[in-house]
């Protein structure tokens, strides 16, 4: 079974390189004008789930905010796909 040294040599070059997009995604959107909206929004909550996942995985926390919660079906789908986030109200 390996250990932490062992995940850390396997994984680290590569979620250090997913870390720099992320944070290259985020410095694109700050020197850009206009507003976020909901998918901002879900992020956000999706990296601090990440950062403070309760007793939930980490993956688990970020599944979770990321996804939307809702029991309701909507009467008509308007597009073909996923957003990525849950629809917020949020105030921009």
């Amino acid at each position: 079974m390996p250990n932490k040294e062992d995940i850390l040599d396997l994984y680290f070059m590569d979620a250090r390189c997913k870390l720099i997009d992320i944070a290259a995604f985020l410095d694109r959107l700050d020197r850009h004008e206009g507003n976020t909206d909901f998918r901002y929004e879900g992020f956000n909550q999706a990296l601090n789930a990440m950062q403070n996942p309760g007793a939930v995985p980490r993956a688990q926390a970020v599944l979770e905010a990321l996804s939307d919660h809702s029991e309701e079906p909507i009467p008509k789908a308007t597009i073909q796909g996923a957003f990525g986030a849950p629809r917020l109200e949020i105030n921009n």
